[in-house]
C-alpha cells in the first residue's frame, strides 16, 4: 500500500511515522528543518510545494491515501483537488482517498466532514475537534478525556483517581456502576490493565469507562469528590481553538466563563460574538490579573494560546494559585506526557483528530470511529460487523480473541449491550472494542 503525506510539520511527521509501519510513504515538504526531521523516518522525501501539479504528477498512480496537513488551508485543499484530477487521469487508476487539514471557519464548521464534490474525501478541523473534546471533558468535572461512539449511543470517559478519592483501596467489584457501564481498562504508571473484580484501585490510576451517555452523566457521583455546582471556567487565549471552545462553553447554562486574551482588537471582536462570557484584555501570566479574577475559585483553567511554553507556564501558575483543574494545549506531541508529568491535569493536542481519521482509512472497512488514548498506548474502536466477519455468529467465549483486547459494548438496533461470554454478535451490530495498540491488527482480522 502507498501513501502520500503533504507537509512534515508536527501533524504530518506523526502521520508519516505511523503510516511508514505498513505503507510505502512519500513525504512532500519545502521547509528545510521539517525535511531533515522527515529524513529520519523510513519514507521517501520530496522537496517542494505539495500543491504543485508537476510534483503531484510524479506521484505513482496506485496511491491509496493522500493526506495534506500543511499549515495553510488553501494549499491542503488545492493539493487534494489537484491530486484527484492528476491521478484519475492515469489508466487503471484506483480510487485515492484524500484528507485535508483545514482550520478556517469559512471552510468548515464541524470537526470532520466530507467535501467529495471538490476532491476532498475528508476535511478535518483539528482545532474544532480539540475544542469539542475539551467541552466533552468539561461536562463531567472529574473526567480527563471523553469520546462518543455509535452515533451518540455510547460514550467513553477517562477518569483520574486522585489520592483523596474514596475509591482508593477498594476492589473493582465494589464500584457501583449502572448495568449499562463498564470499566474497560486501568492505566497505572506505564502498565495497562484490563481489570477484574478482585483488582484493587490505587491512587493516580486512570480508569477508562464505557457506557450509555445517560448513565455516564451520573459518574461524577462515583469518581468525583464534590457535589454539583456551576462550573467556573477561565480560558486563556482566544485564537482559533480558544474561540471555538468559548462558543461551545458560552451556550452552557451551567457555566460561568471568563476569557483572557492579549490582543485588544481580538477582545473586541470576540466580545461581539459571545453573549455571556466576560472578555478580559490581558496576559495569562500576569499574577496580579489572575489574583483579581479570583483564580483560586476556578474549577477549570484552560490555556490554549498558540505557544506551548506559554500554555505550560499559565497552567502551572493557575495550579499553584489554587485552580482545581488545569488543561493545557500542547501542539508538540512529545510535550503531552511532559506537561502531565509536571502537574498539568490534562494536556491535549489538536493533531489527534487528524491522526485518528488517517488510522480509520488505513485500517480497512468497517471502522466507524476510533479514539487513541494515553498517548496512543491503546485505542477504542467502533466496528460494524459484516456477514463475512469471523466474529459474527458464534458466542464470544468461542472466539479466539487477541490478548490485550476486549469487547466492551455492542449496539444492536437501538439496544446498548454489555456482552458476556454467551453473547453472539450479528451482522450489522456496532461493536465497541478496547485494544492495546499491539492487538489492533489482530482485532481487525476478526472483522474482515
Amino acid at each position: 500500500m502507498k501513501a502520500v503525506v503533504i507537509g512534515a510539520g508536527e501533524v504530518g511527521y506523526h502521520i508519516a511515522k505511523f503510516l511508514s509501519l505498513t505503507h510505502d510513504v512519500i513525504v512532500i515538504e519545502n521547509d528545510e528543518d521539517a525535511l531533515r526531521r522527515a529524513d529520519e523516518l523510513d519514507v521517501q522525501v520530496v522537496e517542494g510545494n505539495g500543491a504543485n501539479a508537476d510534483i503531484l504528477a510524479s506521484v505513482p498512480p496506485d496511491v491509496d491515501i493522500l493526506v495534506a496537513v500543511t499549515g495553510v488551508d488553501e494549499v491542503n485543499i488545492v493539493a487534494c483537488m489537484t491530486a484527484k484530477l492528476i491521478l484519475r487521469a492515469h489508466p487503471g487508476w484506483k480510487e485515492t482517498k484524500t484528507i485535508a487539514r483545514v482550520s478556517n471557519p469559512d471552510y468548515i464548521d464541524v470537526p470532520v466532514t466530507s467535501r467529495a464534490q471538490v476532491g476532498v474525501d475528508i476535511m478535518i478541523c483539528p482545532e474544532l475537534a480539540l475544542a469539542s473534546e475539551v467541552a466533552e471533558v468539561l461536562s463531567n468535572p472529574s473526567a480527563i478525556d471523553a469520546e462518543m461512539f455509535a452515533g451518540g449511543k455510547v460514550q467513553m470517559m477517562e477518569f483520574a483517581i486522585r489520592p483523596d478519592n474514596r475509591l482508593v483501596g477498594k476492589r473493582m467489584q465494589d464500584i457501583e456502576l449502572e448495568d449499562c457501564c463498564i470499566v474497560s481498562a486501568i492505566f497505572r504508571n506505564n502498565d495497562i490493565i484490563i481489570p477484574h473484580g478482585d483488582d484493587f484501585i490505587k491512587a493516580n490510576d486512570h480508569m477508562v469507562v464505557v457506557g450509555k451517555p445517560r448513565a455516564m452523566a451520573d459518574l461524577e457521583n462515583v469518581f468525583g469528590n464534590e457535589g454539583p455546582h456551576r462550573n467556573r471556567i477561565l480560558l486563556i487565549g482566544c485564537g482559533i481553538v480558544g474561540f471555538y471552545l468559548a462558543k461551545i462553553i458560552d451556550k452552557d447554562e451551567n457555566a460561568d466563563l471568563k476569557v483572557i486574551e492579549y490582543r485588544k482588537s481580538r477582545c473586541i471582536e470576540v466580545a461581539e460574538m459571545l453573549e455571556n462570557a466576560l472578555i478580559l484584555n490581558g496576559d495569562g501570566t500576569d499574577v496580579n490579573l489572575l489574583r483579581e479574577e479570583n483564580i483560586e475559585d476556578m474549577d477549570v483553567v484552560i490555556a490554549v494560546t498558540d505557544n506551548d511554553e506559554k500554555n505550560l507556564l499559565c497552567s502551572l501558575l493557575a495550579k499553584q494559585m489554587g485552580a482545581k483543574k488545569v488543561i493545557a494545549r500542547a501542539d508538540r506531541s512529545d510535550y503531552v506526557p511532559l506537561f502531565e508529568m509536571v502537574g498539568i491535569d490534562i494536556a491535549v493536542s489538536p493533531r489527534e483528530a487528524t491522526v485518528n481519521e488517517v488510522l480509520k482509512l488505513t485500517m480497512g472497512k468497517g471502522i466507524e470511529a476510533l479514539a487513541t488514548i494515553e498517548g496512543e498506548k491503546a485505542e477504542i474502536i467502533e466496528y460494524t460487523a459484516s456477514g463475512q466477519s469471523k466474529i459474527v455468529g458464534k458466542p464470544l467465549s468461542k472466539i479466539k480473541f487477541p490478548k490485550g483486547a476486549i469487547v466492551t459494548m455492542v449496539v444492536h438496533d437501538d439496544d446498548v449491550i454489555i456482552p458476556r461470554g454467551e453473547f453472539i454478535i450479528r451482522e450489522g451490530d456496532r461493536v465497541i472494542i478496547f485494544a492495546l495498540s499491539s492487538a489492533v491488527r489482530s482485532v481487525e482480522k476478526l472483522f474482515k
